[in-house]
């Protein structure tokens, strides 16, 4: 997005957009615009839709109820959604919050949370962690907001592995790996779809961990020599991920 336009405000929207169109946001986003960020009739926003790019806008009403704008200009093409598959043992409040942010700003495409046997929570919501990362796409001027999957169990997961993904190949964060650097193994991945699953405070069982590592399509590897938290680790493997073999040019 071009530097005069990064301050701006940025919505995540439904409906399409388009040069020359008016459009009206809902009560929430009215809100938000009008009452708490003060924004009056001719102050400019930016809107996205992950379909159409990210639009530059000119508020032509600011009632707290209903915001009005003019869709002024494209600013940025769409760009292509992520093909990165994520998969997360949920955590407790913030640090869920925190691993949902994150995974949209290191690239995610598809978020999952997997359950484990050593999984503290259980019963997540949905709704909330859409909106976490409808919140990070607006923050980090990402264009596509991944998918949030539903919640599944790991066995689940992996008994249906090949019939969901095909060839994708999943890589694991296994903490009882050898320590070493895992780029070997990542670039012998470069061209593949993959995915990455991250396991709970404590990590995966012993049994959840032979499974595993029994399957064809499992990479596991090291994220060295530190136990690093669950959070930490997906951030740290993704990163790695991203540089190696990833959306990096």
């Amino acid at each position: 997005m071009p530097r005069s336009h990064a301050s701006l405000q940025r919505l995540y929207v439904e409906p399409d957009l388009a040069m020359g169109t008016a459009l009206t946001l809902n009560k929430d986003q009215s809100l938000y615009l009008a009452a708490v960020l003060r924004k009056s009739v001719g102050d400019e926003v930016v809107l996205f839709n992950g379909r159409d790019g990210a639009w530059l806008c000119s508020l032509t009403g600011d009632s707290k109820k209903s915001v009005t704008l003019d869709i002024v200009e494209r600013i940025a093409a769409q760009t292509t959604p992520s093909d990165l598959w994520y998969g997360f043992a949920p955590l407790k409040n913030e640090r869920l919050d925190y691993v949902i942010q994150k995974a949209v700003e290191m690239g995610a495409g598809t978020i999952q949370p997997v359950s484990t046997q050593f999984t503290q929570v259980h019963r997540l919501k949905p709704e909330r962690l859409a909106a976490n990362a409808v919140e990070a796409a607006e923050q980090c001027e990402v264009l596509t907001v991944p998918t949030i999957a539903p919640e599944t169990s790991l066995d689940r997961l992996l008994d249906g592995w090949t019939e969901s993904h095909g060839t994708r190949k999943l890589i694991f964060a296994d903490e009882n790996e050898s320590s070493g650097s895992p780029l070997s193994v990542l670039q012998e991945l470069k061209g593949q779809r993959i995915g990455l699953l991250i396991g709970p405070e404590g990590g995966f069982s012993e049994a959840e961990r032979t499974k595993l590592r029994a399957l064809p399509f499992v990479v596991p590897i090291s994220l060295g020599p530190r136990i690093l938290r669950a959070d930490t680790a997906a951030v740290a493997a993704m990163a790695i991920i991203q540089a190696t073999i990833g959306d990096w040019r």
